[in-house]
């Protein structure tokens, strides 16, 4: 199995966030998962991130999942400013929008996103999160 070194959860929800950060640990694919509330918290989190900072405690996401419904800056938002991101801090990111969302137009909204290579619905599940590495990376 292929390991990848970071995987960034932005959900709002601390039972999700709890969830699935014990999910993608279990499943033992990735060396840090790290977290954010929202999308305001994922871009600070994504600078920190590019500043390569000597302490490691941000390192670069190699997958964002990322939730729809969140405050003050909601799915949606953040990959409009995730967009305007110099190259260098986005390189190499996979974003997996991640949501209880059903609306089959939430899902055709995220997928008009070049940024966006999945769309998946919570909860995740090991064997999930092992076949995102393995068709990726």
């Amino acid at each position: 199995m292929k390991k990848i070194n970071c995987i960034l959860l932005v959900d709002d929800n601390p039972a999700d966030n709890y969830y699935n950060q014990f999910i993608i640990t279990d499943a033992g694919v990735c060396n840090h998962v790290q977290t954010a509330i929202n999308g305001v918290e994922a871009l600070s989190y994504l600078r920190k991130a590019a500043e390569q900072n000597p302490e490691g405690s941000f390192p670069q996401p190699d997958i964002i999942f990322l939730d729809i419904n969140m405050p003050r800056m909601n799915g949606f938002e953040f990959l409009e400013e995730y967009k305007k991101l110099d190259e260098a801090l986005k390189s190499k990111v996979l974003i997996i929008m991640l949501t209880t969302s059903l609306n089959p137009y939430d899902k055709e909204r995220a997928m008009t996103y070049e940024e966006v290579s999945e769309f998946q619905t919570k909860p995740l599940s090991i064997d999930v999160v092992k076949e995102i590495i393995e068709r990726h990376f």
